[in-house]
């Protein structure tokens, strides 16, 4: 079985039927760019204000945005994050948080290629 990819082609060939000219994905994509490192800095400052709530949707949004895009690593480490986040104190969150930020970088190099 291979591993899983980036980006789920399913989902980004859906996103460029939306249009003739692939310009609904990269709107999709652009928005992507602007929430999602919103999302993760609100992560890293919630954690450190200690405002669970906060974080929890910021995770939360993250998964959602994720899923839009395709990205289902990214949005499959958002949700462990989201959860553990209802039950685990949040300093305890780092590793989790880094997943998230390192697959983010992955999400950002295919989606940029792809929409270039």
């Amino acid at each position: 079985m291979s591993s899983p990819t980036v980006l789920d082609p399913e989902t980004i060939e859906s996103l460029r039927a939306l249009s003739d000219d692939g310009e609904f994905l990269k709107e999709i994509a652009g928005i992507f760019f602007d929430d999602t490192p919103q999302r993760i800095a609100e992560l890293d400052q919630c954690q450190a204000s200690g405002d669970t709530a906060k974080f929890t949707r910021a995770a939360h949004s993250i998964k959602g945005s994720s899923a839009n895009i395709g990205a289902l690593l990214l949005g499959a480490a958002a949700a462990n994050l989201e959860n553990e986040s209802k039950k685990s104190p949040l300093p305890s969150l780092t590793p989790l948080i880094d997943a998230v930020k390192a697959e983010y970088a992955r999400v950002e190099i295919e989606l940029k290629k792809l929409i270039a």
